[in-house]
């Protein structure tokens, strides 16, 4: 492990030099990985650790027809690559358990049926065994639990690796039954692409994960932009405008800028009315957000979310309101009128 100084702390984090591809692949030749689930997080680690030469196998539900069908359209073959759920167990040596968190808990007693003594079973979200109390999914002693939680979804894990760039991940080893856990837990990180690995635990993986995405990821920056764009438009701003002041110079612009040097070189990089008033009116969202975000840690912790995640996603009508809900974001003027400045962007046009 090599010590990266984060902001004044010194932290463990492993990367290609200290655990290069070759021990990688060292590590994982005799093993068979096999990916249950194909949705969001399966297709993309799997595709990355076939281009890296791991053994690879996929189990899916053989009567979801649409992940099922996705798959061997992928190119993964029935009998051979593609397997139902609890034959890719038994063929497999590590079990990549990638399935969402409520489908984890639903198929978990058919997985646990067909483990195997020295199995490894790998997670990509600390969830099901930090909440084993809701989710019922404590593992046998006889296997490795371990994980590794890329900081993105499945498409930037897919398109990192492509372009060379890697994402990072979290890694955790919850029970060492082999002796080989913690480089089971490495050699996988480096095969599905990770740019570095920082270690964590199960806990502090999903408590940091759930806060992330309700919060600053994706529930904060929806929340905020909404209310700035309907500002906007209550004072006679048009729709174009609202719109590119929101979102459109947010995520083509600056936020690359902050990606690229940080956020202090971003501000020095703006202009200086911009820099006055962002520097004054951070404080005062701050101040204005860290009650919410208190509720919102606190509800991850006692297990609230959860609770309410395995509700709601175990309802047979969960796709149905699922897609509603969504339908009504996209429907919204904000993001119609984004649909319009998206297809005005010079790479759209030109491909007409």
């Amino acid at each position: 492990m090599a010590k990266i100084n984060f902001g004044g702390t010194l932290e463990d984090v492993i990367t290609a030099d200290e655990f290069p591809l070759k021990k990688a692949q060292e590590v994982l030749k005799n093993e068979v990985v096999a990916v249950i689930g194909y949705g969001v997080q399966g297709p993309a680690q799997a595709f990355n650790m076939k281009d890296n030469g791991i053994n690879v196998i996929i189990g899916q539900r053989e009567d979801n027809k649409k992940t099922w069908d996705k798959a061997v359209a992928d190119g993964w073959v029935p009998g051979k690559t593609l397997f139902p759920i609890e034959e890719a167990v038994k063929r497999g040596t590590i079990i990549q358990y990638l399935l969402s968190d409520a489908a984890q808990m639903m198929v978990w007693p058919k997985v646990k049926a067909n483990l195997k003594k020295g199995d490894a079973l790998y997670f990509s979200h600390g969830f099901s065994i930090a909440y084993k109390d809701q989710t019922g999914i404590i593992p046998p002693d006889f296997v490795d639990v371990i994980l590794v939680a890329p900081k993105g979804s499945g498409t930037s894990v897919r398109r990192n690796f492509l372009n060379g760039s890697g994402i990072n991940s979290s890694f955790a080893v919850h029970q060492d039954a082999t002796g080989r856990a913690m480089e089971r837990t490495i050699a996988l990180g480096i095969a599905i692409g990770s740019g570095f690995l920082f270690p964590t635990t199960f806990q502090m993986e999903v408590y940091s994960d759930l806060t992330g995405e309700r919060g600053v990821l994706m529930g904060a920056l929806e929340g905020m932009m909404e209310a700035q764009y309907n500002e906007l438009r209550k004072h006679g701003h048009t729709p174009s405008e609202a719109f590119n002041e929101t979102v459109e110079e947010f995520t083509q612009s600056l936020i690359r800028l902050v990606d690229e040097n940080g956020m202090d070189w971003m501000y020095a990089n703006c202009s200086a009315t911009a820099q006055r008033g962002a520097l004054d009116w951070r404080h005062k969202f701050r101040k204005a957000v860290e009650p919410v975000f208190a509720e919102l840690y606190n509800s991850v912790a006692t297990g609230k979310e959860t609770a309410i995640v395995l509700k709601a996603n175990s309802a047979a009508d969960y796709r149905v309101k699922l897609e509603a809900e969504l339908k009504e974001m996209r429907e919204t003027e904000m993001w119609r009128a984004g649909s319009a400045v998206r297809a005005l962007r010079p790479e759209k046009r030109k491909k007409k």
